[in-house]
């Protein structure tokens, strides 16, 4: 039997109207002074305490929301020793028949700069253009807290019943949430029954329709050496003598990767994608096309009077969105043992070291990935090198659990309200390692994973940006998606 549905209780103009001058009169201020902010994660500066950048953007945040003077909202900024400071909130409930929690998440820290920024642009200066804000960490993920407080006060606005509502904000996401584990179980009396959890941190396929989330891949990031000196030599007096180190890690990673086609050639590291997020995918490859591809900034060139550009993996949408989200994938994303160009004389190198980033998919357990990993790369090493796989962070993957009827009419029927368009169904290729940790802990909640991060928004690389329009459509609909909780 269906679960009953409640009609909504908000006016959607009104919602949309009242999100959407609190996002331009207070939310893209903060937002600007928080991108000018380098708040990088604990991975990316060890000095995190020390400078305390952290603590400046999880404390301003904490005070903006309190200025909001939310009815019945409390928060605190908790720090445990030698942890990351997280920011708590709390909304009773007004529903007098609700016994469930709703718990909404986001985190303030952030990837580190990259290069490649337009001239005009930084990590560290927020730009507005055409009603994107570019900079560092804006969509991925400072607005999440911001967005979660505007869409309650759109609740208390109209007077709509709301469940009991708490909020968690991190600040080690993008180091894999190691800090997250200790606070949940310090704040598992607060936390309550969780019915609902709505996840700020995620994609969308397009900026038309309310997207979301229904599989996330895992991660496991570590670092490869390969040394075969104790020190560089003049590279004509030892080469055709001392082998690569470069050489030696092209032929380890062989042992990973398929050169040619980019497969992972451990059986282990892939799994059968379920029937229903196949079927998921194919109607959203319907509903994208091309567009999956054609969103990344590709590279290109004149060829004879025309522009050539850089090819993907596939052109078909299916195989695409398949390849992104349910296919292990591994990535370089640093480099050790190199000089600049411009310092790079005629010497053989003693060391070569990769950053690796393995993308898992959602059902791969990436504790056990990691293991075999690092047997893989490091036994039996061509010429007896030595050989190294540290590990620095991992993260199994997450697949949603079924939607109920109740959420996949209210989502439909958000985002018809504030898009004109169905609610879209896609998995990301990304991870965020809290979800898997909520679906265990409350395994009858129902996952509302979404966000902001679409079409060129460019996370994590350069001239990242926030799509203020959809942002503002995206609040109004996580409303009234909570509006509509049984």
């Amino acid at each position: 039997m269906n679960a009953r549905i409640p009609p909504s209780v908000l006016d959607a103009a009104q919602t949309l109207s009242q999100v959407s001058s609190l996002w331009d009169d207070q939310i893209v201020p903060c937002l600007e002074d928080y991108i000018r902010i380098p708040a990088k994660s604990p991975m990316f500066d060890g000095d995190w305490s020390a400078n305390g950048y952290l603590d400046t953007v999880v404390r301003t945040t904490a005070a903006w929301i309190e200025a909001q003077k939310v009815s019945g909202l409390t928060l605190e900024v908790i720090r445990l020793p030698g942890r990351t400071p997280v920011l708590f909130f709390e909304v009773p409930a007004t529903k007098l028949d609700s016994t469930q929690t709703v718990l909404m998440y986001g985190h303030l820290d952030k990837q580190p700069e990259f290069s490649g920024w337009r001239n005009d642009l930084g990590p560290w200066t927020p730009k507005m253009e055409d009603g994107k804000l570019f900079g560092r960490g804006g969509a991925d993920d400072g607005y999440a807290a911001y967005a979660a407080i505007a869409a309650i006060q759109a609740l208390k606005t109209q007077n709509a019943p709301h469940p009991r509502i708490v909020g968690l904000i991190e600040s080690c996401e993008e180091s894999g949430s190691y800090d997250l584990l200790p606070y949940i179980d310090a704040l598992k009396p607060k936390l309550g029954d969780v019915g609902l959890v709505v996840c700020l941190d995620s994609g969308a396929g397009n900026y038309d329709q309310l997207w979301l989330t229904t599989s996330l891949r895992g991660m496991a990031s570590g670092t490869l050496k390969v040394e075969i000196l104790t020190e560089g030599v003049h590279s004509g007096d030892a080469s055709g003598l001392v082998p690569s180190s470069f050489r030696i890690m092209r032929q380890v990673l062989d042992r990973l990767e398929d050169s040619a086609t980019g497969r992972l050639l451990p059986a282990s590291f892939h799994c059968e994608v379920p029937q229903d997020r196949l079927a998921q995918a194919q109607a959203t490859a319907a509903i994208l096309g091309d567009e999956i591809y054609k969103r990344f900034p590709w590279a290109h060139y004149d060829c004879d009077g025309s522009t050539a550009f850089a090819l993907p993996t596939t052109t078909d949408p299916l195989q695409a969105l398949l390849n992104r989200t349910w296919i292990p994938t591994l990535s370089v994303t640093g480099a050790e043992g190199f000089p600049e160009m411009k310092n790079a004389g005629n010497v053989l190198r003693p060391y070569t070291a990769f950053k690796l980033s393995l993308r898992l998919p959602p059902l791969v357990e990436a504790a056990t990935a990691v293991q075999e990993l690092k047997a893989l790369l490091e036994d039996n090493a061509p010429y007896q090198a030595r050989v190294t796989f540290e590990g620095m962070s991992q993260a199994t993957g997450w697949n949603a659990p079924s939607t109920t009827p109740w959420f996949e009419t209210a989502l439909n029927a958000a985002s018809q309200s504030h898009f004109g368009a169905p609610c879209g169904y896609i998995g990301q290729g990304g991870t965020i390692p809290l979800m898997n940790m909520l679906s265990k802990g409350f395994p009858k909640a129902q996952m509302m994973v979404c966000g902001v991060l679409g079409p060129k928004s460019n996370a994590h690389g350069p001239n990242e940006f926030l799509h203020v329009p959809y942002a503002k459509r995206l609040t109004a609909a996580v409303a009234e998606v909570i509006a509509r909780f049984p």
